[in-house]
């Protein structure tokens, strides 16, 4: 047995070990994912926002 078919066997089996998430899970964990990628974002936007002000005062 080559490495790959094995690669594909082992990946076959945990496949059909994994259980399909809740929609009630599911929709926790994408709120928390999008809260994350908000809090990034806004922080992200209130530096460039500093780095803005601080470049106009210069001028």
């Amino acid at each position: 047995m080559s490495i790959v078919q094995q690669k594909v066997s082992e990946i076959i089996q945990v496949l059909k070990l994994a259980k399909k998430t809740s929609k009630d899970d599911y929709m926790t964990h994408l709120r928390l994912v999008l809260l994350g990628i908000g809090i990034v974002g806004g922080i992200g936007f209130v530096i460039k926002l500093i780095a803005e002000f601080l470049t106009f005062a210069k001028k």
